[in-house]
């Protein structure tokens, strides 16, 4: 039996029915953005230690929107569809239940759930009424507020390459499996040129995705740390406008990689932004 079909509508004492009022208006959020986010993404901004947990979460979150397209007669999208698997990029099979009723979700090839998910994904993302869906739950709007550190944040560029910032660089080029890449993906190339001028610190241009790597070594202050994350975003855009003009499919990736650990009062900018980012990585031998 799924989770969706045993998880109750978020006005309860429940833990999962707790986590899932705090969690809609992160979702929300997300939605306003138009970024999904990662199942361990929003289970570390949620404080939950166990990612699985949030098929509960999220099935609360379903029964609850589908209870109120029922009060206003009017459907409103399925907004658990944001939360995807690192691996595949789409929701957990559950999910399934809110996308489709007569056909199993699980059972259906990869190509046809990707079709499914990205046209909710655009209902998400342009639906207008989120605000009136909080509302309507007694739930308020999460307030993030980024402009003190996005302001600290501009400016301050200048020093030239340290030889932290080298080493971790040239160690990530020779060790895509230690940022989670494919173990069939080749070594990276350094300093990648973007027609815009920029420069990959590494490029991993294969031929189904081509992921860069934005590298910020262990004495990067928080400061740094956002500036790479922003950097992230451009580079995105960048490579999937390369992608467009080659006539390839614009499946672009750019991760932040950090030697240090990812400040935890960054994670709802991360997740703003749909940055993904890769910690704790340590140049070694190899």
């Amino acid at each position: 039996m799924s989770t969706a079909t045993i998880s109750e509508p978020i006005s309860g004492d429940k833990a999962y029915q707790v986590r899932a009022r705090a969690a809609l208006p992160l979702l929300v959020r997300q939605a306003q953005a138009g970024a999904p986010v990662f199942y361990s993404d929003l289970a570390e901004e949620l404080g939950m230690p166990n990612p699985r947990n949030l098929n509960y979460v999220l099935g609360s979150i379903g029964r609850s929107l589908e209870l109120l397209s029922k009060a206003w007669k009017a459907k409103v999208p399925p907004i658990q569809c944001l939360v995807v698997n690192k691996s595949t990029g789409l929701p957990g099979e559950g999910i399934g239940l809110f996308l489709v009723k007569k056909e199993d979700f699980a059972a259906l090839p990869l190509r046809q759930k990707r079709a499914i998910v990205e046209a909710k994904l655009q209902h998400v993302f342009s639906y207008p009424r989120w605000g009136e869906v909080l509302k309507a739950l007694a739930l308020e709007p999460t307030t993030s507020d980024f402009s003190p550190i996005v302001t600290k944040a501009t400016g301050g560029f200048g020093g030239g390459e340290s030889e932290d910032h080298k080493a971790l660089k040239e160690y990530v080029a020779r060790n895509p499996k230690a940022i989670g890449l494919n173990s069939n993906t080749q070594a990276g190339v350094t300093e990648y040129p973007l027609p815009s001028g920029d420069s990959l610190d590494v490029s991993f241009n294969g031929k189904a995705v081509w992921v860069a790597a934005e590298v910020k070594s262990a004495i990067s202050a928080e400061a740094d740390i956002v500036r790479g994350l922003f950097q992230c975003v451009k580079y995105r855009a960048v490579m999937e406008a390369v992608l467009l003009t080659e006539a390839r499919p614009q499946n672009a990736r750019a991760l932040l990689v950090l030697e240090s650990v990812f400040p935890q009062s960054l994670i709802p900018l991360r997740n703003t932004l749909g940055v993904e980012v890769v910690e704790s990585i340590t140049p070694k031998d190899g």
